[in-house]
């Protein structure tokens, strides 16, 4: 959901990427979509334009943005979403109509020669295509960089794995991932600088709340999946569920009432997850993801070379280490 609210009850503190180690289970789309919308911004469209005219900007955000992993001696699992459930569907709908009034806007600034507003425009009006998803999964696998396929929510699957020894962090930007329970989360992967750390087990011991407690929280505060109730940010809400325990009771005695909070409340405390094994020693073909990104999508060598280099000192550092 990318709740904001909960970056003002979260724990989180900055931390060195010199003290990190270990697997990140990373929520791809969310990943994927900062990269590709930053590359859009950023880059003439003719790097990632075919002869067909199939824009796979995220074939570049992808070869640019792995490096900070490897660098760091941090392995990525990207994990994919699954079925949307139908709670989500008001959410999906309104994103879809929010990018169709950003399309109408650049077409309006394209006519008009607005340059400024086709490059905020542009990034905008970026989603996630059934090609840009299957090329970003075509090239992980040629750099044999480890794919999970979630059964629903990609930020579920990776809380779970992170919660249960598949991986040692969640990685996302949104906050998800803490109602999920995930023990600790990576944020800012996609931003220059050291990331910052959401510690659950902390942000539970600040709040003097339980895991339902949390959930129930960010219930009152809104959701993905529902309105929040008017009137309620973060620091009521977590008054409100420490006075009168649960949600229920909160709505028992304040008159509240959110539609569907029983299945809202079950999605985050028993979402729909699997359990995986999943091999991290990464051993890449950059010949063949080389090719894949050049040759079969006609991406502008310039924009990835560095890139792919960085990736294979990385590795090869790595190692060295291993046998130092």
């Amino acid at each position: 959901m990318g709740n904001a609210d909960l970056r003002d009850l979260a724990v989180i503190e900055e931390v060195s990427f010199d003290d990190l180690s270990g697997v990140v289970a990373v929520d791809a789309h969310n990943w994927l979509y900062r990269y590709l919308t930053t590359t859009v911004k950023f880059t003439d469209s003719r790097a990632y334009t075919t002869a067909e005219g199939e824009e796979v900007a995220n074939l570049i955000g992808v070869v640019q943005g792995l490096p900070k992993f490897f660098e760091h001696d941090l392995t990525p699992v990207f994990v994919f979403d699954g079925a949307v459930t139908d709670l989500k569907s008001d959410e999906v709908e309104r994103r879809r109509a929010q990018r169709e009034r950003y399309e109408e806007d650049l077409a309006e600034a394209r006519e008009t020669g607005d340059e400024v507003a086709i490059a905020r425009l542009d990034s905008r009006t970026q989603r996630l295509t059934d090609t840009i998803v299957e090329t970003t999964r075509g090239l992980l696998e040629r750099l044999d960089v480890p794919v999970v396929d979630a059964p629903a929510e990609g930020e579920a699957q990776a809380a779970h794995m992170a919660r249960h020894g598949g991986a040692d962090y969640a990685g996302s930007e949104d906050y998800d991932t803490l109602l999920f329970g995930a023990p600790l989360t990576l944020r800012q992967l996609t931003s220059s600088g050291d990331p910052e750390l959401m510690d659950f087990e902390a942000t539970l011991a600040d709040l003097e709340l339980t895991w339902e407690q949390l959930v129930d929280v960010a219930i009152l505060c809104g959701t993905d999946f529902n309105e929040g109730i008017s009137g309620v940010g973060p620091k009521t809400a977590v008054d409100l569920v420490r006075e009168h325990g649960d949600l229920w009771a909160v709505f028992e005695r304040e008159g509240y009432h959110v539609e569907g909070a029983d299945r809202i409340r079950d999605l985050f405390l028993d979402p729909a997850v699997t359990d995986v094994e999943v091999d991290t020693d990464v051993d890449p073909d950059f010949d063949a993801a080389r090719r894949y990104v050049t040759e079969t999508w006609e991406v502008d060598a310039g924009e990835v070379e560095r890139g792919f280099e960085r990736i294979e000192e990385a590795l090869v550092q790595t190692g060295l280490d291993r046998w130092s």
